[in-house]
């Protein structure tokens, strides 16, 4: 088992390299319409489904910033566990597990819940390395699908549709994420939950 999870690091890190050589990509084509900037933590707010993988990542990193920043790591640990806190009863899954049922089905009243892993003084990820795929793909213009773009509604001001086109990219063409996430099913390790969750309860 210890050998199976090295090899789905090591595939993570692939991934990982690849959605960045991507984003970058996607960075560069889209020069000034991009308004991501640090600081900027518009969507860092609000709830949003991450993969066992995302989970995963997400508690090695905090192990991580345990060992390099232990009051930092707290102070993410404990805005952790007071969103959980505050949500449990509303939360469209299992709060023991923390097991999400349906995106979908995440109440409004969450919508305006900052992500444990920012630091409210800053404006920083925390865990800004070991951040979700979707954090990681949001902003610049990604084809997202049968001809669909997804893109932060704060980037591409004035841009017309065939300029957002010309910048949007693809990534994960390989579809290495599914097969990484087949091999975690496959250890018993499936479905999806929220960052909040992935942090506060045990792994």
């Amino acid at each position: 088992m210890v050998a199976q999870f090295v090899q789905i690091e090591a595939a993570d890190r692939q991934l990982l390299e690849s959605i960045s050589a991507d984003m970058a990509e996607a960075a560069r084509l889209s020069g000034s319409w991009l308004a991501c900037r640090p600081g900027c933590t518009e969507c860092c707010i609000g709830p949003f489904a991450i993969t066992q993988l995302d989970a995963l990542r997400l508690r090695e990193g905090l192990r991580a910033l345990q060992a390099l920043d232990p009051a930092r790591a707290a102070a993410v640990r404990t805005r952790a566990s007071s969103y959980v806190s505050a949500t449990a009863a509303i939360y469209p899954g299992d709060p023991v597990t923390g097991a999400l049922s349906d995106e979908d089905s995440l109440p409004g009243a969450m919508d305006e819940l900052p992500c444990p892993a920012l630091d409210p003084v800053t404006g920083w990820c925390d865990l800004y390395s070991s951040r979700p795929i979707t954090c990681r793909t949001f902003g610049p213009a990604v084809r997202a699908g049968a001809g669909t773009l997804a893109a932060c509604e704060l980037c591409y001001s004035g841009a017309t549709e065939q300029e957002m086109i010309r910048c949007a990219v693809e990534t994960d063409r390989e579809r290495l994420e599914s097969r990484i996430l087949a091999d975690l099913e496959s250890h018993g390790i499936a479905g999806e939950t929220i960052v909040a969750y992935a942090l506060a309860l045990p792994a």
